[in-house]
């Protein structure tokens, strides 16, 4: 490991490159670079996530840390590894002070690794508006977590309105495990479905984007009902003739129940932040099924069909605390 402080991007670049050539690291066989906007806090929790993922998805990370943007002085530290504690891949860790928090772009685009997709990732509140940081605007899909904002599901919202395709939510890869359940449950089923019931904690973004996947695939009324939850408990399908419920049976099993139908206990293993990570990063390209689960959860019109690309919109959080003063309108 190299440790750098009070340094500069280009000093980076060098250390990065001293460091494969001490490993024996070739950038040809990363799949992606991984690009981790976190802050101090939570930043052991992102680099086991991140190390979790990169076990199945090779790729450079680069965990950008913004840490007082409005400290007077511009100031960068760094940590440049291959192998150790971040996997055997490659990683730096970037500390942020001052306006160069606010550009971290300009450190980060010299490290990405040639001729790789890139994705990046919020561990935090959504950005309001995803072309305020160029980290996403540079991206080729970009990762959110409406479940850490202070209001998840007016986040959800915010997720459509401000869509692009390539991007996705770690709530939707939540929504999984349901969604194998509620396959596998259809499976049984002889008649169209007519109604359907999802319940599950309020202001749990998974259950809406459950609600709004099946309201996409049957076209049919999905109506989300409140639990004390975590999460959801229970998805029940009213058919055309008889139906079908699937209820939470303790933390990892499910129980399928349905008319004329023995009952099946099926799994429902909980999943770690990193799993939910590596999911996202098999697909690199537009999810157009999340993209349709969004839309009808949020009421919001057709998403696939919105551009693919992005400008960046300057913003500097340190002078407004309007998210988005660019389209207030007086």
């Amino acid at each position: 490991m190299t440790t750098l402080w009070d340094t500069t991007g280009t000093a980076v670049v060098k250390a990065l490159a001293a460091e494969r050539r001490a490993h024996g690291s070739v950038s040809s066989g990363l799949a992606l670079t991984l690009v981790v906007v976190v802050e101090e806090g939570r930043v052991e929790e992102a680099e086991q996530a991140a190390t979790r993922a990169a076990a199945e998805h090779p790729c450079r990370l680069l965990l950008v840390v913004r840490r007082r943007p409005d400290a007077p002085e511009s100031r960068l530290d760094a940590e440049v590894l291959i192998g150790g504690r971040l996997g055997p891949g490659e990683a730096v860790i970037l500390r942020m002070y001052g306006r160069l928090a606010l550009h971290a772009e300009s450190v980060v685009l010299p490290l990405l690794a040639p001729d790789a997709p890139v994705v990046t990732w919020w561990f935090g509140e959504p950005p309001h508006l995803i072309a305020h940081d160029p980290l996403g605007v540079l991206a080729d899909r970009r990762v959110t977590d409406c479940t850490l904002a202070p209001d998840p599901l007016a986040a959800l919202r915010q997720r459509a309105a401000d869509y692009s395709p390539g991007d996705t939510d770690l709530s939707w890869a939540r929504a999984t495990a349901w969604r194998g359940l509620c396959a596998a449950a259809f499976d049984r089923a002889e008649t169209a479905a007519t109604s359907v019931v999802v319940t599950g904690a309020a202001g749990d973004p998974t259950r809406d984007l459950v609600a709004g996947w099946l309201a996409a695939r049957l076209d049919v009324e999905v109506s989300p009902v409140d639990s004390p939850g975590p999460g959801i408990d229970a998805v029940e399908v009213t058919l055309e003739e008889g139906g079908l419920k699937i209820a939470r049976q303790g933390r990892d099993t499910a129980l399928l129940t349905g008319d004329g139908q023995p009952d099946r206990v099926m799994p429902l293993e909980p999943r770690e932040l990193g799993d939910l990570l590596a999911e996202e990063l098999r697909r690199l390209d537009a999810d157009e099924t999340y993209a349709a689960a969004l839309a009808r959860a949020t009421g919001s019109g057709d998403l696939a069909g919105r551009p693919s690309t992005r400008n960046h919109v300057w913003h500097d959080p340190t002078e407004s605390s309007d998210p988005d003063p660019a389209l207030t309108v007086s």
